[in-house]
């Protein structure tokens, strides 16, 4: 490669993302909109919710290469521990070795000191890993996670969600990311109440990313064709459970009749 040289007329200045420029490259194009990054896969929309035992949690199977759909059946919503998990939307690659790491530190933690970390120290864990990945989410490899689980010592569910940087926030009731995120919440936020029952939040859970799919390109809905259902699963007292495919397609052949419904025009 020749390199560049530049005169008084053509001087880029000082700026190292204004000689990038000028050599025809731009560090801050986006797909998907993500910076950077057009040749990794990336996952959509995951959210949870608080019930009236524990968390729900759910996310939707698809992963995204600019406007190509690169997988159809990524997982990702998966237990961290038996009483906690995480859901990952962003870098699909870069997820995954997290949550491997993020596990294996939970593991060798609890061997080392006998006990169990606490949910909010799991919570911590989770954001200084997020914040060490700083420096490849600027060059578009970002990860958000969202973390859930249930706190034996209170005795109900917790939720957080996390920006790049590793800032970790609580959420009281809900909490939605990736690229459906807006319509998600939209779905939550209406049809969320205090002291939701596990079969109510988990059909209210299928509703917003069925509305997501509907809306967002990049979210995938339930594929009736090859048998592919959202990860669906509920955190409580008795720990990790994933929601079998079976229920959830008699879940979302509910959810599809009732849309069918709404749109009939009376005779």
């Amino acid at each position: 490669m020749k390199v560049p040289l530049f005169g008084p007329d053509n001087d880029p200045g000082s700026g190292f993302t204004d000689l990038l420029r000028s050599v025809g490259l731009d560090p801050f194009s986006t797909v998907s909109g993500v910076p950077g990054v057009s040749g990794a896969p990336h996952g959509t929309t995951v959210l949870a919710l608080r019930c009236l035992d524990g968390v729900v949690m759910a996310g939707d199977r698809r992963a995204t290469m600019g406007h190509r759909i690169s997988n159809r059946e990524m997982e990702k919503v998966v237990p961290a521990d038996r009483y906690s998990g995480v859901a990952i939307s962003g870098t699909a690659g870069v997820a995954m070795e997290m949550i491997k790491l993020f596990q294996l530190q939970l593991e060798h933690y609890e061997k080392l000191d006998g006990r169990a970390i606490s949910l909010e120290g799991k919570a911590n864990q989770l954001s200084q890993m997020v914040k060490a990945n700083l420096g490849a989410a600027m060059q578009g490899l970002a990860v958000v996670p969202i973390f859930a689980g249930y706190d034996p010592l209170r005795r109900t569910g917790r939720l957080w969600d996390f920006d790049v940087t590793g800032g970790r926030y609580e959420e009281r009731e809900f909490v939605a990311t990736g690229s459906g995120a807006g319509p998600a919440a939209t779905v939550l936020k209406v049809g969320y109440r205090p002291n939701l029952g596990r079969d109510d939040a988990v059909t209210l859970a299928c509703r917003a990313l069925f509305e997501a799919a509907d809306i967002d390109a990049a979210t995938g809905g339930p594929d009736v064709l090859r048998g592919i259902y959202p990860v669906v699963a509920i955190i409580d007292s008795e720990g990790w459970r994933r929601i079998d495919d079976e229920a959830l397609r008699t879940l979302f052949e509910q959810i599809s009749d009732e849309h069918r419904a709404s749109r009939e025009v009376p005779s």
